[in-house]
């Protein structure tokens, strides 16, 4: 069996993710995700029973605007998960912010992970410290 067609599934499906939202609108693009496109079948992950329903029964006008745009697309499945985080399409993700971290700053974070006994924890801790570094400031010592 050639891995042809399924590559050009894979291709078309990963074509689709660029303009999801602009497909299915900004509130669908948040809550679903096309997956695989198999046989004409396009899975569609679906984050929330609620919406899962709201798409299960938008099938028909959904089914229509993507195979106006993607003609391979013949009909919908829809199915409750998350999408794995590779394939949220990146404008969708808020850009990282990246600053440099002082001395002081480390050491203040290692003082702190230093409190947790589990190797792993600790070390987990350090890396949601950096990434949330600064602190907020306590409460009544804003000016």
């Amino acid at each position: 069996m050639s891995a042809l067609p399924q590559l050009a599934d894979r291709l078309l499906v990963q074509r689709m993710r660029r303009t999801w939202s602009a497909l299915v609108g900004a509130d669908v693009a948040r809550r679903a995700q096309p997956q695989a496109l198999v046989n004409g079948c396009l899975s569609i992950v679906v984050d929330n029973s609620p919406w899962l329903h709201e798409l299960t029964l938008r099938g028909p006008d959904l089914t229509a605007r993507l195979r106006a745009e993607f003609p391979a697309v013949q009909m919908l499945r829809f199915s409750l998960g998350a999408a794995a985080a590779e394939e949220v399409a990146a404008e969708a993700r808020p850009a990282a912010r990246r600053s440099r971290l002082t001395d002081d700053d480390t050491r203040a974070i290692d003082a702190a992970a230093a409190a947790i006994s589990d190797p792993t924890l600790a070390a987990s801790a350090r890396r949601l410290l950096a990434r949330a570094w600064p602190p907020p400031p306590v409460r009544g010592t804003e000016r």
